[in-house]
């Protein structure tokens, strides 16, 4: 039976009361006036022009999917997180893939890092572990994210994104070399959303019941296989099927044909981090798995698909400040604005009480908080004290925080990581650059002039190339050759 089978019964006003003509106006006599009477005409024309909420700023454009996490390795010597408590524990989840600086209705196939963005549904609390495809970023300080973004974005007087705001920016940042040769190399455009690996991207805090700490990197392997585009092949698949990637993912589910994830962690004893040669919590920089394998802790399986897309997709929100007892934040800078900036966007786009849609409840424990009323209100406290103290009981706290304390330094109030040997931002993208085959490197360079053939300005040009250039000095040397040669 489908879903408008189960849908019986005559068409209601929004009041319930039954609809008589639902195809023609009251008016004031044959073809006259419509009538303010007319208050089926005004409900509906009032709701239509209220049925869009503001679009994310970032991760627009995205799809999502329901499915289970499995836990296939003991952690508890690790962390105390109920969900990760014992091999075999079922969670149910929500991941929401998205493309990051297209508005909502662009491409999916386009040169972009994608969202991969995980709500856990546990007995404790939704978690929210909200990464990319991408294991490092653009920025390390959150202070300079909404100038990244702007730089992103349309150009407030040209009304296109422009490459000169794109390059200037990151040549004015060297953080951001490691992320750009990522992102303009061959897995810069997944071929579909099941086709790509996902990363917590962040350092997090894991602490386990005895109170100790350790630092910890979330990885997703994908196991259907990398598969990429060329920028070839996204052009004419953007333009020929923009909604590639989320048609991918809705009808491989509705075939059966399940995505899934082999989930691990890199772990780091926090006693290790202020002896490791660079900031561990440097969001522009991988854990060497040299130093830190990734240990298979799960699987994750997408396997329902949403049935309203606006309700469950659009309105889901996530914030990386979700946590559950036994998993916190680390010292990361860009972690620590995004604890605030996430949830605050979704209290201004979707409401203070988003977090009362059915995607975003928890579904084991019941949310109890003292928060009411405002839009989407669903009156949780009925008749109950909602303020606390008081004297007649309802819910309290617990005195036991759900991660250690970060310790800092009581002079500057700076996270105890001191200045470490490669605390650089041009190693790791160097050491990528030199990990690629001939033909890789070819390629990257080629994806990079084309996007840098763009810019009209030739300091802000050699600047860019410079980045690449200190990176590698043959990687700048053949960039600044292709780029001259698309220049004429």
């Amino acid at each position: 039976m489908s879903v408008q089978d189960e849908v019986t019964g005559p068409l209601t006003t929004e009041a319930g009361a039954p609809v008589a003509d639902n195809q023609n106006s009251e008016t004031a006599g044959a073809g006259g006036p419509a009538l303010v009477q007319d208050q089926l005409l005004l409900e509906k024309l009032a709701h239509f022009n209220r049925e869009r909420i503001p679009e994310r700023v970032v991760h627009a454009r995205g799809a999502g999917a329901y499915g289970t996490f499995t836990v296939t390795a003991d952690v508890t010597q690790y962390t105390r997180a109920a969900f990760l408590s014992q091999v075999g524990k079922e969670t149910e989840t929500f991941l929401r893939f998205s493309t990051v600086a297209g508005s909502l209705g662009s491409a999916d196939a386009v040169r972009d890092p994608r969202g991969f963005a995980l709500k856990f549904y546990t007995e404790e609390g939704n978690y929210d572990l909200v990464g990319n495809n991408t294991p490092v970023f653009f920025i390390r300080d959150a202070i300079k994210f909404p100038d990244f973004i702007h730089t992103q974005k349309r150009d407030p007087y040209t009304g296109s994104q422009e490459a000169d705001n794109v390059f200037d920016f990151w040549g004015l940042s060297p953080e951001s070399t490691h992320q750009v040769t990522w992102l303009f190399g061959d897995r810069g455009i997944p071929a579909s959303y099941r086709h790509m690996d996902g990363f917590g991207s962040h350092t997090f805090q894991w602490n386990n019941e005895a109170g100790e700490v350790f630092w910890v990197k979330y990885h997703f392997k994908t196991d259907q296989g990398i598969k990429c585009l060329t920028q070839e092949e996204a052009n004419k698949l953007a333009g020929e099927d923009p909604d590639s990637h989320q048609r991918d993912l809705r009808e491989a589910i509705e075939r059966g044909d399940h995505p899934s994830w082999t989930v691990g962690v890199q772990i780091m004893p926090a006693s290790e981090a202020a002896a490791y040669r660079f900031n561990p919590f440097d969001l522009t920089k991988v854990w060497p798995k040299a130093d830190y394998p990734v240990i298979e802790i799960g699987k994750l399986e997408l396997n329902r698909n949403p049935e309203n897309v606006f309700a469950e997709v659009e309105q889901s929100i996530f914030s990386p400040a979700h946590f559950v007892p036994g998993i916190g934040p680390s010292p990361d800078k860009m972690l620590q604005g995004r604890l605030f900036g996430y949830g605050d966007a979704h209290r201004y786009r979707v409401g203070v009480n988003a977090d009362h849609l059915p995607v975003n409840r928890p579904h084991a424990t019941e949310a109890r908080t003292h928060g009411r009323d405002g839009f989407l209100y669903d009156g949780r406290h009925r008749g109950a004290k909602n303020y606390e103290p008081n004297s007649f009981g309802g819910p309290a706290q617990t005195g036991r925080p759900l991660w250690q304390p970060i310790p800092v330094s009581g002079e500057t109030g700076e996270a105890d990581t001191p200045r470490h040997a490669e605390d650089d931002d041009f190693v790791q993208a160097g050491n990528l650059y030199r990990l690629m085959s001939e033909e890789e490197r070819e390629r990257l360079v080629s994806n990079l002039a084309g996007a840098m053939s763009g810019v009209t300005r030739d300091d802000i040009l050699e600047r860019a190339i410079g980045n690449f250039r200190q990176a590698d000095e043959d990687f700048g040397k053949r960039l600044e050759a292709a780029v001259q040669a698309l220049r004429g």
